[in-house]
């Protein structure tokens, strides 16, 4: 079985997650700057996150501002 791991590549604020070693057979893009990796079985083996910091920001603050709006109720 294969470690995961992860790579932030700061000057270009990319995330790699790496889930697998196996060879990327191809990629999809689930949304803007999400990439996911698959090998050749179509099992998931990585994925590539661009503009990392805004990602991780704004994913941040929505779930604050959904907890906070939760309890409010």
């Amino acid at each position: 079985m294969n470690k995961a791991r992860m790579r932030y590549f700061e000057r270009e604020a990319i995330l790699h997650l790496v889930i697998s070693d196996d060879p990327e057979s191809g990629s999809i893009e689930l949304s803007p700057n999400i990439t996911a990796e698959y090998n050749d079985k179509g099992e998931l083996i990585g994925i590539e996150i661009l503009r990392a910091s805004d990602f991780i920001r704004d994913s941040l603050a929505e779930s604050v501002r959904a907890t906070v709006l939760d309890s409010l109720k």
